[in-house]
């Protein structure tokens, strides 16, 4: 029997799955002598870099790093004492705290390890990136859904999101998006393939 080549269409997803973690292992490189973060430290460093105003909390950030709040929160006070995020208050829930990457984290940034896979996708075609677009979201919430725990996605694969014109808006926050934010991580995401419940219910 002829083997199954990865970038054959009829590829099972034992295969592909071991390609998408391999490609994340190989893009990473936090492991490599001389990174000056932890896999966990550079994916909160990211985190709050790209998450909208209303997700940079730890409790958002441990979900997205599917691990607990303690564990988060131990991250976070690293971070923070190495003068790479700053903590300030809500402004919309004064029990909240939200964290934002000082000038220095966003400085740090600029060698992210991921830099590398952010450069082969640009080597790849416009159609080629917008599936990726399409069906990453989509794998992400029915991973999360899988897990029982929430999804965090963008404004344009969201159930909560209305294009209202050239405007945009979020039925989740009831209020109006700038055009920078539809891009953003936020925790509140619902995939648009679920009927209306909870964030990160993926059942159909």
């Amino acid at each position: 029997m002829a083997m199954t080549h990865p970038t054959d269409p009829d590829a099972g997803a034992d295969v592909l799955a071991e390609l998408l973690v391999h490609v994340g292992r190989s893009a990473r490189g936090e492991d490599a002598e001389g990174s000056p973060l932890t896999a966990a430290q550079w994916t909160a460093l990211r985190f709050f870099a790209r998450a909208n105003r209303r997700s940079r909390t730890p409790s958002a950030f441990a979900s997205f790093q599917a691990t607990t709040r303690g564990t988060a929160s131990q991250t976070l006070k690293t971070l923070e004492a190495r003068g790479l995020l700053e903590r300030r208050k809500s402004d919309t829930d004064r029990r909240s705290v939200l964290f934002e990457p000082t000038e220095e984290g966003r400085a740090l940034l600029r060698r992210d390890p991921l830099r590398h896979l952010m450069a082969a996708l640009d080597t790849l075609s416009p159609g080629d990136r917008a599936a990726l677009a399409r069906l990453l979201p989509d794998l992400a919430a029915h991973l999360a859904g899988a897990r029982g725990s929430p999804a965090i996605g963008t404004c344009a694969n969201c159930n909560h999101y209305e294009a209202r014109g050239e405007n945009a808006y979020c039925a989740c926050v009831g209020a109006s998006l700038a055009p920078f934010e539809i891009g953003q991580l936020c925790a509140s995401f619902t995939p648009q393939d679920t009927k209306a419940g909870p964030a990160g219910d993926a059942s159909a």
